[in-house]
């Protein structure tokens, strides 16, 4: 007997048959990913200059890069500079050589997981570890008598606003503060929308180890140009030196933990926020004017006036409209001119 099968029972088994073949690439994608290992991008000259004039020191078993610079003789004045997520201390080279005109020491360091610095695999990364790390630094520097000016940005703004909490609460082995500067950093919860991918990796569980091995420098530098201005973007060999220093000891592998801290700023809002809000500490907040829709820290207007409002000494500095995230990469000039003017004014 001949037997005729129906069109549609034959279209019907392509069909299956070419989405087991598409599950199959799917699933193999990933397995690749996790057990071929990608070399990491070699240093840049610029880069491994940054890196060569640097020291480490060791805090818990864990080497931690940090860079000093003697500027101004006959001043004691000392500046401690804490960068953000997920770059490095390098994000300050810009407006290095400015700031040793203006202070005796200068001092940047790689947050453990970050930059040079070791990048343990199964560790739980938190602000109050990082602040840790940053109060070892001084103390390993013989700086723990002397008052300290901290000026950071994002991811550090929240480190510094741990270390602002123990000084404004005397704890055992705190930073002596003279003065904060806080810049583009998500210091209030409420306003700071994390970006797709951010939410992604620290909220996926067992899923964001495999995630942390697909990004590659395609993915990394398309999410992060979206950060800058329009006008204000990195050359192609600055967005390699940022994927670099990620990728260094593996970082990109622990991105999902460090990611941890969004969700830390929500459970210890009332702890940072409050140092903030009743430190004597003179204190400024430089914004960026260009909010645009996927900007990780978008603050609203009514941000700035409430800090305004606060009864410690503060300002808050605003900076040309085409200016983003980061404005000691994108307004070096401007940036540091904000700075100085805050410094100086008290």
């Amino acid at each position: 007997y001949d037997v005729v099968l129906p069109l549609t029972s034959c279209g019907s088994a392509r069909r299956v048959s070419r989405e087991w073949w598409l599950h199959v690439g799917l699933l193999c994608i990933p397995l690749l990913a996790v057990y071929l290992h990608i070399p990491p991008p070699q240093l840049s000259p610029v880069l491994n200059t940054w890196h060569s004039s640097g020291h480490f020191f060791t805090f818990r078993g864990n080497n931690i890069f940090y860079k000093e610079s003697v500027g101004v003789v006959g001043s004691s004045d000392v500046l401690l500079l804490l960068h953000g997520f997920p770059t490095s201390s390098y994000d300050w080279y810009k407006i290095w050589d400015s700031l040793t005109q203006r202070f005796n020491r200068v001092i940047a360091l790689d947050f453990l997981g970050f930059g040079f610095s070791d990048k343990p695999r199964l560790h739980r990364y938190s602000i109050f570890e990082q602040a840790s790390v940053v109060e070892a630094l001084v103390a390993h520097l013989g700086l723990s008598e002397q008052r300290i000016n901290i000026l950071s940005h994002d991811y550090g703004d929240t480190v510094a606003l741990e270390l602002l909490y123990r000084n404004d609460h005397n704890r055992s082995g705190h930073i002596t503060i003279n003065s904060l500067c806080l810049s583009n950093g998500g210091i209030f919860p409420e306003t700071h929308y994390p970006r797709f991918v951010q939410k992604v990796l620290k909220d996926s569980g067992f899923i964001s180890p495999v995630l942390t091995r697909l990004i590659n420098f395609q993915l990394f530098s398309r999410g992060i140009r979206d950060v800058f201005g329009p006008y204000t973007q990195p050359t192609e060999a600055e967005f390699w030196d940022m994927w670099t220093g990620i990728r260094f000891n593996d970082g990109n592998l622990v991105i999902d933990s460090i990611l941890q801290y969004i969700n830390q700023r929500l459970k210890h809002r009332e702890r940072w926020v409050g140092a903030l809000t009743s430190t004597s500490t003179p204190c400024e907040y430089t914004h960026h004017s260009y909010c645009g829709t996927k900007c990780w820290s978008c603050y609203k207007n009514e941000v700035c006036e409430y800090l305004k409002t606060r009864p410690w000494r503060s300002t808050v500095s605003v900076l040309d409209e085409h200016v983003s995230h980061y404005p000691q990469l994108e307004d070096p000039t401007g940036f540091f001119n904000a700075y100085l003017s805050f410094i100086n004014s008290f």
